[in-house]
């Protein structure tokens, strides 16, 4: 049994260092919780069927993301942090990416968490609800609500097009 974690872990390492990332907010925070969750995954017996060991692992990092962050030891940096680690280029595909990382930090965690699992780690719905917890229904809800949500923080966010807001100040004077 400990070959089909060490497997999956291989095989998953990058996917669920993203995760931890997004979970955790920052590389350090990341590798931590990675660590633990390969830790936990070692010494515990996985899923009997092959396929739910993936979403076993996901859900042993959230749920040790989720007890670190109510102890109070984990904790989101600023958009500004966040960014350090990667090459800055002036360039549309950059500027989605932050206004989407931007819109993704102004929704709750349940709403945050589902886009995550299901648009980002490229989760089924029934993976995201074992992994969560909750009925596949309420994850299929959760995802609807979710992506509105995230495109009203977009559309309604303050990044607007420099001539938006030169019109907007002709029109206010």
């Amino acid at each position: 049994m400990r070959i089909i974690v060490e497997r999956a872990l291989r095989q998953n390492w990058e996917r669920l260092f993203s995760y931890a990332l997004r979970l955790s907010g920052n590389r350090d925070g990341a590798a931590d919780l990675l660590q633990s969750c390969a830790t936990k995954a070692l010494a515990a017996a996985p899923p009997e069927e092959a396929e739910r060991v993936r979403a076993w692992l996901f859900a042993i990092l959230r749920n040790i993301w989720i007890d670190e962050h109510r102890r109070g030891e984990t904790g989101a940096l600023a958009a500004e942090e966040a960014l350090e680690d990667e090459q800055w280029r002036h360039d549309d595909r950059m500027i989605a990416v932050i206004t989407v990382r931007q819109a993704l930090e102004r929704l709750e965690q349940p709403y945050r968490e589902v886009i995550e699992l299901v648009d980002l780690a490229g989760f089924r719905y029934g993976e995201a609800a074992d992994i969560l917890g909750v009925p596949v229904g309420t994850v299929m809800s959760r995802l609807s609500r979710a992506r509105l949500l995230l495109l009203n923080a977009i559309e309604g966010g303050a990044v607007r097009p420099f001539a938006a807001r030169q019109r907007k100040r002709a029109n206010d004077q």
